[in-house]
């Protein structure tokens, strides 16, 4: 039987609100923040009108990559 391995990690992530519901995340080991938005289909169900003039992927949108990666 082996012995078991416990590793501790604690991400150092930041979050910078942009404007309405878009976000910057400073992710370690990223050059470029990944950009949070929310796109058409989604803002138009939350009451948005009109085209979403900067549309980026929501949180789950990584959240579900994530899970799949």
């Amino acid at each position: 039987m082996t012995d078991a391995v416990t590793a501790t990690y604690t991400s150092n992530a930041r979050i910078k609100r942009v404007r309405g519901p878009q976000r910057l995340a400073y992710l370690p080991a990223e050059r470029a923040p990944a950009r949070f938005g929310t796109p058409g289909p989604i803002a138009r169900h939350d009451g948005g009108q009109g085209e979403v003039p900067d549309p980026h992927a929501t949180t789950i949108d990584y959240i579900v990559a994530a899970a799949g990666g």
